[in-house]
């Protein structure tokens, strides 16, 4: 986690610490069970609840999961629902202040429809480590469209090069990590 900084955006990071502290508070979870669930620190959770920090893609990833959501239904909780045409403009990014991944809702998570379309970009060098799926059984179609990419599925590893496809049914650890000479881009399906 990073303190939250002038270039975040803060009233996003605000909505999400709200959006969290609401999701715990619904289930009745002190900070100490979610931290049991979550592996996440309690003091990290308090400070994240409080808008303090802005947590980072795995801790994301982690409270996702323990509140059996995927990051992207999470964020858009904060944004209100899509409209049908997402243009540009209006397709919220994610940046994770730890590693410089970014994460752009192409096509978010909506009333009536089963899954999302992400635009992502992990630096060069970059490893997100994500523990536990936020779902089990969740369906992803990832498509490398440039870069390269070391993704470890449940301890499989898979290298993919720009135009590789991998499809996989998570329902344990994975690990992302940027490879080549550029940003590992890629699109990203869940269902």
């Amino acid at each position: 986690m990073e303190p939250l900084s002038p270039t975040c955006d803060a009233a996003a990071d605000i909505r999400l610490a709200e959006r969290l502290r609401a999701l715990r508070r619904a289930r009745s979870w002190s900070l100490d069970e979610l931290s049991a669930l979550s592996g996440v620190s309690r003091a990290s959770l308090s400070r994240i609840e409080n808008g303090e920090v802005s947590p980072t893609a795995s801790v994301l990833g982690r409270l996702a999961a323990a509140h059996r959501t995927t990051v992207s239904r999470l964020l858009a909780d904060i944004e209100g629902d899509a409209p049908a045409l997402v243009k540009r403009s209006e397709q919220r990014e994610w940046v994770d202040p730890a590693t410089g991944f970014r994460r752009r809702l192409v096509s978010p998570p909506a009333v009536g429809f089963d899954c999302e379309l992400l635009s992502c970009e992990l630096p060069v060098g970059a490893r997100i480590d994500y523990p536990i799926p936020p779902r089990l059984g969740l369906e992803h179609h990832l498509y490398l469209m440039d870069g390269a990419l070391e993704l470890t599925v449940e301890g499989t590893v898979h290298r993919l090069h720009a135009g590789d496809c991998l499809r996989f049914k998570l329902m344990g650890p994975s690990r992302f990590v940027a490879t080549g000479p550029r940003a590992a881009h890629y699109i990203l399906v869940l269902r």
